[in-house]
Formats: structure tokens, sequence, C-alpha cells
């Protein structure tokens, strides 16, 4: 499986960005997927879940109700929407996908890395 994310960039603090994670090499469907982030000098940390099926989300306190994950299972993709961004979501943000899901929020759950899109935030 191969996955590539885009859509970072510079935003000023309440913009929003969409960011998109095209997958291919196997039945997108079936994968489970997952958004991550790394600040400078900090450790990976879980963003959003999105079960293979849609059907389930999950979302790290420090975003929900600002991010929505969703996926286009025809498309191959998988977006985080991010609104009212905060200067502390600045990190570069990965994608990853899991055959099979046990823990979504760790890092080694997941089987698939994207190269990560940069995501910088002003105040």
């Amino acid at each position: 499986v191969q996955l590539q994310a885009s859509g970072g960039g510079l935003v000023q603090a309440g913009g929003s960005l969409r960011l998109s994670c095209a997958a291919s090499g196997r039945t997108f469907s079936s994968l489970n997927m997952g958004w991550f982030r790394q600040a400078p000098g900090k450790e990976r940390e879980f963003v959003a879940f999105i079960s293979w099926s849609g059907g389930a989300t999950y979302y790290a306190d420090s975003v929900k109700g600002r991010f929505t994950i969703s996926r286009d299972n025809a498309e191959n993709t998988v977006y985080l929407q991010m609104n009212s961004l905060k200067p502390e979501d600045t990190a570069v943000y990965y994608c990853a996908a899991a055959l099979t899901i046990r823990v979504f929020r760790t890092t080694s759950s997941y089987d698939y890395w994207g190269q990560g899109t940069e995501v910088t935030v002003s105040s």
C-alpha cells in the first residue's frame, strides 16, 4: 500500500485546511485509516481514525469538534478537514493504514504510512 498525503500549508489561527491521503496498491475499502501528527521535538501523536466502512470515527480530545475525518472509497482517499486551527496544531501530519486494527491510537497498530504533509498555523 502506498499512501500520499497532501494539502498542508501555512494558515492563520482560526483558519481551515483540508488534508488528503490517496491510497494505492490494495483495495482501499478494506483499510482502516488514521491521521497522526508530529510537532518538532515531540512524539508522533494520534489525531483521528476512521474504520474501513466509515462507520466508526474517533478523535483526539485536542481536536474533537474542530477536525473531521472522512473517506471516499470510490476515490481511494481519506480526508482530514481541519477548522478553527490553532498554533498548537502546527506539525507534520501523517496518514496511516491498518489491515486490522487493535488500538487505533497507537502508531504500532498501523501497517503503512504516508510521507507526511506540513501544517503551520501562525498566531
